[in-house]
């Protein structure tokens, strides 16, 4: 029998598994599905821990979230087409939840089954490597520290770009006498208050750290850019300067002459592709980009068809993209897509490359992304979702954000599954410090 070694059971890995499970409904004789999980439960990114650092094993904590997140996007353009908000929650819920309700709305989808016996939990692997046609997966099972092999025909590569923090180095960082640390550690903004905060970068971490510390009292936050500013209208307390020079004492020094007292540094300076878990020649090396390169439709490794990555571009479109790319990887690997030569499959890549490096601005990507995510969507028997209102409620929603950054998580958008409209909060997220379940769905 066909096995499929799945790596990782965040959003990407689940929509693995659900994509499984789909064909498994249906009454199709699916392959033996073994995933494998470093976090003691399941939800990737969405399954808040207060650690930092290492876990309990030892194994670096590849958990990036934190408390009083809230949907930065529409949830109406990450719902899933097979399970729609209305159905998980019972009626229409506003368009931008927080953190608790995004994971419980996630975690909902893939409880009804028995997906969870398919996951080895608290298991990090250490080594993939090809042998004669078959991956020689090595893990550990860290709670009873053993390691173990396992051989699979396929492996699937679930496990995100966002647990590896690049970390720049800026001169008088060393003698720097307050704290400096990447957003990959950021737990909670209240721990700020009344301090003069700085956030290095220009992009969604950065603007939305940023508005936390805003909204928890911080004195003062500076933002740093390096090549592009955001250009929103920041609240008061908040500016976007250019550039960190260098730290001189507690004194922050931009390269637009800006001095700045600061107490904390916070690098929203993005994350590295990394994959220590697989041989040199598996390994995808690609920057954050909306396509990364060697990547047939996105999913299937260039040198092996036999090794597929999910959620690896840079993502306006996140979990349905997921599941398109999930269901196109699950009939790959049962022979229901049959892939081009090698010579169709390098002009697919290089079209889509190319495309890519001409897009200039944030309607030109979310048009981009849509496109990609509505050829995979024909390909496979993923349920109908509109792409199209989906588009355009990104657009809608960038716009609202360049109108006003404090309030563009009160607006209201319509669902690409059932057309429901999203009824509007009860509290506008600038005044909605509790961030729970409970309180969030309370009328």
């Amino acid at each position: 029998m066909t096995r499929v070694a799945i790596i990782g059971a965040g959003p990407c890995g689940l929509s693995m598994l659900r994509a499984f499970e789909h064909a498994e409904n249906k009454g199709e004789k699916i392959p033996e599905v073994v995933c494998f999980e470093k976090q003691e439960d399941w939800g990737g990114l969405w399954n808040y821990s207060w650690r930092t650092g290492s876990d309990q094993y030892g194994d670096p904590i590849p958990n990036s979230m934190y408390r009083y997140l809230w949907s930065n996007g529409p949830k109406e353009c990450l719902e899933f087409a097979d399970y729609s908000f209305d159905e998980h929650f019972g009626n229409p819920i506003p368009s931008f939840p927080p953190r608790e309700v995004l994971y419980n709305y996630i975690i909902g989808r893939v409880s009804k089954g028995n997906l969870k016996k398919k996951i080895k939990f608290n298991t990090r692997v250490i080594n993939t490597i090809n042998n004669n046609g078959k991956f020689e997966v090595t893990y550990q099972d860290k709670a009873n520290d053993k390691i173990l092999k396992e051989e699979f025909d396929y492996v699937v590569v679930s496990t995100g770009h966002f647990s590896v923090p690049f970390i720049p180095e800026y001169e008088g960082m060393k003698s720097f006498p307050g704290r400096i640390m990447h957003s990959h550690d950021f737990r909670d903004a209240e721990e700020f208050r009344d301090k003069n905060v700085i956030v290095l970068g220009s992009s969604y971490s950065a603007e939305d750290i940023a508005l936390q510390c805003n909204k928890y009292g911080a004195k003062s936050v500076t933002i740093g850019y390096r090549h592009n500013p955001m250009g929103f209208k920041w609240p008061d307390g908040m500016r976007e300067v250019f550039y960190l020079d260098k730290l001189e004492g507690k004194k922050a020094i931009f390269k637009d002459g800006t001095k700045q007292d600061a107490d904390v540094i916070i690098l929203c300076t993005g994350y590295l592709h990394h994959f220590p878990f697989l041989e040199e020649n598996l390994k995808l090396k690609t920057g954050n980009r909306l396509y990364p390169p060697k990547l047939y439709k996105g999913v299937v490794w260039q040198d092996n068809h036999k090794l597929l990555y999910l959620g690896m571009q840079d993502q306006f479109h996140t979990f349905n993209m997921f599941d398109c790319q999930a269901w196109y990887a699950r009939d790959v690997i049962m022979n229901k897509i049959k892939l081009p030569n090698a010579d169709k499959i390098n002009d697919d890549i290089n079209k889509w490359v190319s495309m890519e490096e001409k897009l200039e601005n944030p309607d030109q990507m979310i048009d981009f992304q849509t496109e990609y995510t509505k050829e995979l969507h024909e390909m496979s028997d993923y349920p109908k979702i509109d792409f199209e209102l989906i588009r355009k409620n990104f657009k809608e929603w960038e716009h609202h954000k360049v109108e006003n950054i404090l309030t563009y998580r009160n607006k209201s958008f319509s669902s690409p599954v059932t057309g429901s409209v999203a009824p509007t909060h009860h509290t506008p997220w600038e005044k909605a410090m509790d961030d729970t379940l409970k309180t969030f769905l309370n009328k």
